[in-house]
């Protein structure tokens, strides 16, 4: 099968989205199906990259590390003619997704969608960032996610959500899995030594992109207040992003900073030397639709502390490999910390078997094979409701119709997003 994937936001770029796409690739590729990713420019892309296509882009777009992609490109006709994909899967609904649509209805190929992101916590990214800014992208999401035949939601969570908001298109609960292989072994003595931690110490970590998004100040706070009582534990924290500052600002508030070690953005192996360096896991993002670097940290044998909200609530089961919390309260985060580093010999030992085991549920190759079914299924639907091959005044229609539905789209979620009695509602599931 030949699947093309839009996405605007793909490695070398550091973020959840960019990690999913470039898994579920490798493993499609490994299972004999190609792969054509369309992505935006980013600095320090890949040289000699195989079946991706680049598309000029605006870079560090509002003072961000995201690449904007512009929607149009001149080669993309030309690199879709010669690859005849069978399924066009888009990642966004904005930008690149728009592009995604109007392939589709010109071609006459079924659409997947993922909805990975909770895109209203993402406004502060754009100008002008205002409630019904907000609105809209939920109201454009949740219209394009209807243009679509297949839905991939990451979790039950947000599937229940998408439902909630208006989606009646299928919806399967496909999350990015977690290659076991890559984090069950890492050298954490060796990570340690490199980073001067302590082979004594206890090591609380964090994985991820430093956004406003991910709650991080809190976290800061939390983990701070657990230092003060833990006087050999240190925070390892990996990635970059502008929240890093926030976070170094709380632990030099504190006294504390010489407990923080920052290791940056790192390489895969690298990144499993990291987890495999940390006793436990630290997680207070709320705007996740799912828990890649829980189960991550859950291969390395970490148990984890987070927040209950969507992707958490799928992966931490309280009390069992690690602890999830009800409210979002320093004291409790702090307490729960504790409580993991408390535990006997014998009980982290289970906790630490316990998180295995969650990971293995979230493999990988069963996340593909779960994906691939779903695309063989609307490939056949597909094929039995084509009509014959379409002339070039048909196609024009098709491409017409598909503006007409971007348009449609727009103005629609426009409209609601201005309606004087649309209000948020408590939408967590």
């Amino acid at each position: 099968m030949n699947i093309a994937l839009f996405t605007n936001t793909f490695t070398p770029h550091i973020g959840g989205v960019a990690r999913s796409v470039e898994a579920f690739t490798e493993y499609y590729r490994k299972l004999g199906h190609r792969t054509l990713v369309v992505a935006p420019e980013f600095p320090n892309s890949p040289e000699n990259e195989v079946d991706v296509l680049r598309i000029l882009a605006i870079q560090n777009f509002n003072a961000s590390d995201f690449s904007v992609a512009l929607p149009f490109s001149f080669h993309l006709l030309e690199k879709l003619d010669a690859f005849h994909p069978d399924i066009i899967h888009s990642h966004h609904p904005f930008l690149l997704g728009m592009p995604a649509i109007r392939t589709v209805r010109y071609r006459k190929l079924p659409l997947v969608f993922t909805h990975h992101t909770m895109y209203e916590q993402y406004t502060h990214y754009v100008p002008g960032d205002s409630p019904v800014l907000k609105r809209f992208v939920i109201e454009l999401s949740t219209r394009y996610a209807n243009l679509c035949d297949q839905v991939f939601a990451p979790s039950e969570s947000i599937r229940d959500l998408l439902r909630k908001r208006g989606v009646k298109s299928p919806i399967a609960i496909i999350p990015t899995g977690v290659r076991v292989e890559n984090f069950a072994h890492g050298n954490g003595r060796a990570f340690r030594t490199q980073h001067g931690i302590p082979q004594e110490a206890i090591v609380v970590g964090h994985v991820g992109r430093l956004a406003p998004e991910k709650n991080l100040e809190f976290l800061a706070e939390a983990v701070v207040a657990f230092l003060k009582t833990c006087k050999q534990a240190r925070f390892l924290v990996i990635g970059l992003g502008p929240s890093e500052k926030v976070i170094r600002e709380v632990f030099v508030r504190e006294g504390l900073e010489n407990r923080l070690i920052f290791a940056g953005a790192l390489q895969l192996e690298q990144i499993a030397d990291a987890y495999n360096a940390m006793d436990l896991f630290a997680f207070s993002s709320k705007s996740e639709t799912q828990g890649m670097v829980l189960t991550e940290a859950m291969a390395s044998g970490l148990p984890v502390v987070a927040l209950d909200a969507p992707g958490a609530r799928e992966v931490v089961k309280d009390y069992e490999n690690g602890r999830l919390l009800q409210k979002e309260s320093l004291a409790e985060f702090t307490r729960a910390l504790n409580w993991i580093v408390s535990q006997t010999p014998e009980q982290t030992l289970r906790l630490k078997q316990a998180a295995r085991k969650t990971a293995d549920e979230f493999s990988m190759t069963r996340s593909a094979e779960k994906a691939l079914a779903c695309y063989e299924l609307i490939k056949l639907e597909a094929s039995e409701n084509s009509d014959v091959e379409e002339n070039g005044w048909e196609q024009f229609i098709a491409f017409i119709k598909a503006e007409w539905e971007i348009l449609k789209a727009l103005t629609e979620a426009g409209e609601e997003a201005l309606h004087e009695n649309w209000f948020f509602e408590d939408e967590n599931p």
